[in-house]
């Protein structure tokens, strides 16, 4: 099973006694839509510690990252309205776009670009109904860390252009190369902080993916409107998952960086192993838990090319075309390292079968 984006590791057991402990002190009733104050100052500090001016007022805590993000473009964008997303892109970003009554602009990226968008692009694709930016780093589905350069350029368009920027960082703790470090790009100026809302998650980092919390920071006017959204949609997440959530921010950090590590190695194995494959390309990723490679020399849809592979070889993984790029596959490494060797093993017997001339 390589097409499933979830740690296969459990929930840290001091978060869940956290959770346990909450349920036995009887905090199992209504907390004030944005969240529990205790839980809203310990993101604020964390995102002020990356970089981000903000205040617990402005933090949103949601019923996962996925609401942060759709909750945001809901309250910013309606009919009218453009926003850009960059392709390969999450599926969801375009679905809640379409959703607001937005309509959405895919921008092509290339791996040979780090699947980061240009100046050309922003000054190509920005017009005056552009109002906001969808950004991934480190990306679903490429696992590209997106670089300050690109960063700076699209911090300076917005801000020269008056759009807003969505970034989405639920993975920004899973990076693994010096040379490519998670950058916020509302810690670059005050100026881009005004323009963006920085949405981030328990559920990846720490393995609390059925938990549904996460959370996000936004200019006051922006926080306001996304808190009067989940209010009235929502009310609040449930109450005794919030001070599991609120245990791992204060300390996490340890089994963050234990599961970090077992990622980094994972995703050395399974490079080293696609490597080995005639006809497939990829970019190696510095982020996430993903490789996206390019198996178009296969002469097969993206579609057909996975239907083939579960059929053949009962291997599953994610065809490029869900996330906008045709010739690609998702492959993920959130797995233990004797499935990914079992399964890339598949994989190779797969592509060099009779009928798969590359």
């Amino acid at each position: 099973m390589l097409s499933v984006g979830e740690p296969d590791f459990d929930t840290p057991g001091f978060i869940k006694q956290a959770c346990w402990e909450a349920l036995k002190a009887g905090h199992t009733k209504y907390t004030i839509p944005a969240g529990i104050p205790e839980l809203r100052e310990a993101a604020a500090e964390k995102f002020r510690k990356d970089g981000i001016e903000t205040t617990p007022g402005q933090v949103i805590v949601t019923p996962g990252g996925k609401f942060a993000c759709g909750a945001a473009i809901a309250a910013l964008c309606g009919p009218g309205d453009e926003v850009l997303l960059p392709v390969p892109y999450w599926g969801s970003h375009l679905h809640m776009i379409r959703a607001s009554g937005a309509t959405p602009v895919p921008v092509r990226t290339f791996p040979e670009n780090n699947f980061e968008l240009t100046p050309e692009d922003l000054e190509k694709q920005v017009t005056p109904r552009t109002r906001l930016v969808i950004l991934c780093s480190p990306s679903n589905p490429t696992g590209a860390v997106c670089r300050r350069q690109a960063l700076e350029t699209l911090a300076e368009s917005a801000v020269r252009k008056n759009f807003m920027i969505l970034s989405d960082e639920v993975y920004e703790k899973l990076t693994y190369d010096p040379d490519s470090p998670h950058i916020s790009i509302a810690s670059l100026s005050p100026q881009a902080n005004e323009h963006t809302i920085t949405v981030n998650s328990f559920s990846k980092s720490y393995a609390m993916t059925g938990w549904r919390v996460g959370f996000l920071t936004a200019p006051k006017w922006l926080s306001a409107k996304i808190g009067a959204i989940q209010t009235h949609f929502v009310a609040n997440v449930t109450t005794f998952a919030q001070y599991g959530a609120l245990k791992a921010l204060r300390d996490g950090d340890g089994e963050c960086e234990r599961m970090r590590r077992i990622f980094a190695s994972r995703r050395d194995l399974i490079c080293d192993l696609l490597a080995r494959i005639p006809g497939i390309r990829f970019t190696r990723p510095s982020g996430a838990f993903y490789v996206f490679p390019d198996v178009s020399a296969f002469g097969l849809s993206s579609v057909d090319f996975c239907s083939r592979l579960m059929e053949e070889a009962h291997i599953a993984a994610a065809p490029g075309i869900g996330f906008g790029a045709e010739g690609f596959l998702r492959i993920s490494y959130a797995c233990s390292e004797e499935t990914i060797r079992q399964a890339i093993n598949g994989l190779a017997k797969f592509c060099t079968s009779p009928g798969m001339g590359a």
